[in-house]
């Protein structure tokens, strides 16, 4: 079989391997791009995009039956088109993925449908899924983004029906009467916030103090507060002692670690998002197998790993498991690779966002991490209930938190629970990039009615 040689072969096209596969065509290398499923890989297809879409209803319709209300608005009873929903978020995901598609075109990156495996050093083979080598492909560089799936929990398998992950329960043909999530992190706390504003009554399981545990605690303190108004049963400090299937749905026995007393909760699907572990399986051939730990791949700066020329970004390289950090890292070791730049990745400059209502977002440190480090910080906090922007659009839950150095007032963390944050955290990634401080942020001008003014606000409110 003759060999089509590529300065650059990348193995997945998420948001790591199609960035990379772009920046290394503009970088003028002749590159190729292996996936084995629709372009844009999980995140585009079946995580951060079409989830994104069902949120979006979701707060449509928060924002009719409630929201509406305090403006003097009344709705009628109507049927919920849950299939309609379903559907958008699939177009939504379909018309990027085709995106992708004419990006490779206009870029001419050659697309290669089948599993990739890294046979040699300078070889990957494209197989197809009766295993049979459908191309053999001469590699200058290999970069692996082949991303990662759901972690499972011990004696805890999906079967897609009453036992589901992320995937199934963006296309399940019907809203759930019941459902019980096990793990509150950002996955399972949007999930939460999606069924429950369509209707399901929700157990949010979590075995750490808080949900969201990664943020500050303050901000998952106060999202368990609003999420408990609204119905859900927020469970932390408790796991999970059985679960078993029955007639009628799922029985899942749960242990307060605190107390030590066990409940049962009957639902109809249970929802596992425990986290993920990278895709790292029949990648390689024994001679040029990577060293891997706990599901990661390891990598060194410029993202190589332990075999020289071969690469690897983005989720399978392990935590932080996030779109844009992946994205990032693959432009990086690309650029590495060839040469266009010495840039390293700088993880303190990552923002953090759950999309639930209201949002949650966050860069820098916790309140808790700058205890632990012994540092010496003040604190500026703003309600969005004082906020004119957030009062006529009627989403006053939430705040602004801002941590800053106390000597020079530098900037140390920021944390959004409120509307729109995801959106309003970049400005605090920058002002962090820049070693903004205090007094810089709140003499900046922010236009006036904006829920941005709320960081100025609480910057000013520093002590």
């Amino acid at each position: 079989m003759a060999r089509d040689k590529f300065d650059l072969i990348i193995i997945g096209s998420g948001p790591g391997g199609y960035v990379a596969a772009v920046r290394a065509a503009q970088l003028g290398k002749k590159t190729a791009c292996v996936e084995r499923s629709e372009l844009g890989g999980i995140c585009l297809n079946w995580g951060c995009i079409p989830t994104k879409a069902l949120i979006q209803d979701a707060h449509l319709l928060a924002d009719m039956t409630h929201t509406a209300a305090r403006y003097g608005w009344e709705f009628g009873p109507g049927k919920l088109p849950w299939d309609k929903i379903v559907a958008r978020s699939r177009r939504t995901a379909q018309t990027l993925s085709q995106g992708i598609e004419f990006l490779f075109k206009k870029n001419k990156v050659a697309r290669f449908t089948g599993t990739g495996l890294v046979a040699a050093r300078d070889l990957v083979e494209v197989r197809n899924a009766q295993g049979e080598i459908t191309d053999s492909l001469n590699a200058g560089k290999i970069l692996i983004c082949t991303g990662a799936r759901s972690r499972e929990l011990p004696g805890l398998k999906p079967d897609g029906r009453r036992m589901i992950t992320s995937r199934e329960a963006m296309v399940l043909p019907r809203i759930p009467a019941r459902m019980v999530i096990i793990g509150a992190g950002a996955i399972g706390v949007e999930f939460a916030y999606i069924y429950n504003a369509f209707g399901s009554k929700i157990t949010l399981v979590e075995m750490l103090p808080a949900i969201l545990p990664v943020e500050d605690a303050d901000v998952s303190s106060r999202l368990a507060d609003i999420f408990t108004k609204r119905g859900i049963d927020v469970r932390t400090n408790t796991r999970i002692d059985k679960v078993q299937t029955t007639a009628g749905g799922v029985t899942v026995t749960l242990r307060d670690e605190q107390t030590g007393t066990t409940g049962v909760v009957e639902a109809d699907v249970v929802l596992l998002a425990v986290g993920v572990t990278g895709n790292v399986e029949n990648l390689f051939a024994p001679s040029v197998t990577p060293k891997i730990n706990r599901g990661a791949i390891q990598v060194d700066k410029t993202f190589q790993t332990s075999i020289n020329g071969i690469y690897a970004a983005g989720d399978v390289i392990g935590p932080p498991w996030l779109a844009h950090v992946a994205s990032m890292e693959a432009t990086i070791a690309v650029e590495c690779m060839f040469g266009a730049g010495r840039r390293e990745m700088d993880y303190s400059l990552t923002p953090g966002c759950t999309y639930c209502q209201p949002q949650v977002a966050s860069v820098g440190l916790t309140e808790k991490q700058c205890r632990e480090k012994g540092l010496a910080y003040e604190v500026g906090r703003y309600n969005f209930a004082n906020n004119g922007k957030a009062q006529a659009i009627g989403q006053t839950d939430g705040f602004v938190k801002l941590i800053f150095d106390s000597r020079y007032g530098e900037l140390l963390g920021a944390h959004i629970l409120g509307p729109e944050a995801t959106e309003m955290i970049a400005e605090l990634v920058l002002a962090k990039r820049l070693e903004a401080t205090k007094t810089e942020i709140f003499t900046t001008i922010h236009a006036h009615p904006t829920l941005s003014e709320a960081i100025m606000d609480a910057a000013a409110a520093t002590k």
